[in-house]
């Protein structure tokens, strides 16, 4: 498994889906419709997507700390 950070390459708004897919190793599509399935049922998911693009650091900032 790899290290959870935003890909600069490969996102769609903010690139959580991408991070999530990345670290358990399916691909972002899939993610993506993971995400938009869950957006049915009740809950914070939105709210949930935004704290994950707020405390996952960008692939960037990720590289440039090595």
């Amino acid at each position: 498994m790899t290290r959870l950070a935003r890909p600069t390459n490969g996102r769609m708004i903010g690139g959580v889906c991408a991070a999530l897919a990345r670290r358990f190793g399916t691909s972002a599509t899939t993610m993506r419709v993971i995400f938009v399935l869950s957006c049915l049922l009740p809950g914070p998911q939105f709210l949930l997507y935004i704290a994950l693009w707020i405390l996952f650091p960008s692939e960037k900032s990720v590289r440039q700390a090595w």
